[in-house]
């Protein structure tokens, strides 16, 4: 295993545990079905920098000392149940990069895009967080170390004209059997292999 398959495998143990023991009044059907968030989560993480992992894994160690839990906050603050946790600049120009490359998904693969979260917080509903504001969410939950390597990576690949989030649904298909983000768009009406 790779330095950095282990940092993430690292994480996705920690957070997995955490995202268990959410207090929900029902149970959210991917908390049943846990390798699919561990699917999920690695897709995400495996576009991300060593650098970045490894201050994320210092967030999540921290956090288990503090007894904390970062899923429960994420999604509280997703609920607007909780004040702002962090107020960072970074976390809107992440959110500005971030979503212009997922508007970008959705316009070269609507099939695909459209089974998952809308894009816009203006699109939220009682029954649906957009990816806005789970984006928001989340990034509340980061250190300013964490933010600021993760600002790094997607300031780079923006510059190098990379799309982050095509690599994470790139990983995420892959993972799923496709070949390829566009053999998954035919597919996406289908249903999953």
């Amino acid at each position: 295993m790779t330095e950095k398959a282990d940092l993430v495998e690292k994480i996705l143990d920690r957070e997995l545990k955490m995202f268990l023991t959410v207090p929900t009044q029902q149970k959210a059907s991917c908390q049943e079905h846990p390798d699919n968030f561990r699917d999920m989560r690695r897709a995400q993480f495996l576009a991300w920098s060593e650098e970045t992992l490894e201050s994320y894994l210092k967030d999540l160690q921290k956090a288990e000392r503090d007894g904390a839990n970062l899923m429960t906050q994420k999604y509280a603050r997703m609920d607007n149940l909780i004040p702002t946790l962090n107020d960072s600049p970074l976390i809107e120009k992440i959110i500005e990069i971030q979503y212009g490359w997922q508007k970008e998904m959705f316009e070269r693969y609507p099939n695909l895009m459209g089974r998952g979260r809308a894009l816009s917080s203006a699109e939220d509903t009682a029954f649906q967080t957009s990816f806005e504001t789970y984006l928001s969410g989340e990034l509340e939950t980061y250190s300013d170390e964490t933010l600021a390597s993760l600002y790094r990576d997607v300031s780079e690949r923006l510059e190098k004209g990379d799309n982050m989030t095509e690599e994470l649904y790139s990983h995420m298909v892959k993972g799923l059997g496709y070949r390829s983000l566009e053999e998954a768009e035919t597919n996406a009406g289908v249903g999953r292999r």
